[in-house]
């Protein structure tokens, strides 16, 4: 048992920001479980580390012994969520909503409580509005009110255009939240509109408004833009253990703290032991080992955790290779790029007859193996760790 501070710590760790924290605190003082609600388009088919930080969120309220609702949006994802978009989103087919679905439905568990999880799909109620629900439904809002988005607001300023299903996205999100009675919905920082319109639109139904509780957008590995495969700078949770636990190991120093905070299951006085033997001389090398560990083995398992750890200790310690290599992300066309302009563009060689004649010379290692071949291609979706000489290092990942 802990206290109902401790409660509300634990809760909030992480969050970006909680409205209203006061009604927060409140409703975990009550004797009785919350529904806090969790949507969820289906509209890729795989999921990256960047959506289970929600999904860690939820399994915290799952061990404190709250009801989360697993909403899979298969009827607003065929609207297409506007929210950061500078553009009209793609529509998906029916067909690849609910092979997305599956697949969401497969993997989610590898975090959350199969047992104690409420899954709910958005079209149960919602195909059973007819035109006239639908109009009463958007009649509780104004064009000014949705043009206070920042998004609409930018593209309506730009003269790009917007459609006026787009404006019926936020207002089919928020009935979820009427149709769930949900005491808390949970999203990223870029779904703040969303989120209190549920409030608004519960409000006007005669219902108690749910507390709002946003969390930051995960940082890829690059450090700087948010975790996405557009950007390929993820981490899928289907990925093989040792493509995992290298890539957990690439990020910075600094970043495998968030990644700790957003992540990790640990405790927040364990983070804080391990920041302070850092501190203390610690390695940060040896602390990101064990946020590699546990994450590869909560979606694979213990034993795939230790060999990917044996495998990447082996590949990198033993080459004398160091585990903070810099990431250089280069485009190339469809059909690739040779090794002389991949390592000049890279800034690991100076010139493509730095290249040829580092390669000949037995200079150039991809994974801590000599190649020499200059005509090499690498094509898009690539990725390996490239070395020039004896000091000369960096992580190089290839996209279209």
């Amino acid at each position: 048992m802990i206290s109902s501070e401790e409660h509300f710590k634990e809760l909030s760790r992480g969050t970006d920001e909680i409205l209203i924290e006061k009604d927060l605190k409140d409703l975990l003082n009550l004797s009785r479980p919350l529904r806090i609600k969790v949507g969820f388009d289906p509209t890729a088919p795989d999921l990256h580390f960047g959506h289970t930080v929600l999904l860690n969120k939820m399994r915290q309220f799952q061990d404190f012994g709250h009801d989360v609702i697993f909403l899979i949006g298969d009827f607003t994802a065929l609207i297409g969520d506007p929210s950061g978009r500078s553009a009209l989103r793609p529509t998906l087919s029916k067909e690849e909503v609910v092979a997305n679905a599956t697949t969401y439905q497969d993997q989610v568990f590898k975090i959350l409580d199969r047992e104690k999880t409420i899954v709910e799909f958005n079209s149960v109620w919602m195909n059973k509005f007819d035109a006239s629900d639908l109009i009463k439904l958007v009649s509780k809002q104004t064009v000014a009110r949705m043009l206070e988005r920042d998004d609409f607001s930018k593209r309506y300023k730009s003269e790009k255009p917007i459609s006026i299903h787009e404006f019926i996205y936020p207002m089919v999100q928020a009935y979820d939240s009427v149709a769930l009675k949900s005491d808390i919905e949970l999203g990223g920082t870029d779904q703040k509109f969303n989120l209190l319109m549920g409030r608004q639109l519960q409000q006007s139904f005669d219902q108690e408004p749910q507390i709002i509780m946003t969390l930051p957008l995960l940082e890829g590995l690059d450090g700087g833009n948010k975790m996405s495969k557009s950007s390929n700078n993820f981490i899928g949770i289907t990925e093989p253990p040792k493509e995992m636990f290298g890539k957990i190991m690439s990020i910075s120093d600094s970043l495998m703290w968030t990644y700790f905070e957003l992540l990790s299951f640990k405790s927040i006085l364990e983070i804080d032991s391990l920041k302070n033997s850092v501190e203390s001389g610690a390695n940060p090398r040896d602390i990101k080992y064990k946020l590699a560990e546990e994450l590869v083995e909560r979606f694979h398992d213990i034993k795939s955790s230790k060999i990917a750890k044996k495998e990447f200790i082996d590949l990198f310690r033993k080459g004398s290779i160091p585990s903070n290599i810099p990431i250089c992300r280069l485009e190339s066309p469809s059909e690739g790029i040779g090794i002389r302009h991949l390592l000049k563009n890279s800034g690991l060689v100076s010139s493509s007859s730095e290249a040829i004649r580092m390669i000949k010379q037995g200079a150039v290692k991809i994974g801590g193996e000599n190649i020499d071949d200059y005509n090499l291609i690498f094509r898009p979706n690539f990725e390996g760790v490239f070395q020039v000489g004896k000091r000369r290092f960096k992580k190089i990942i290839i996209y279209k």
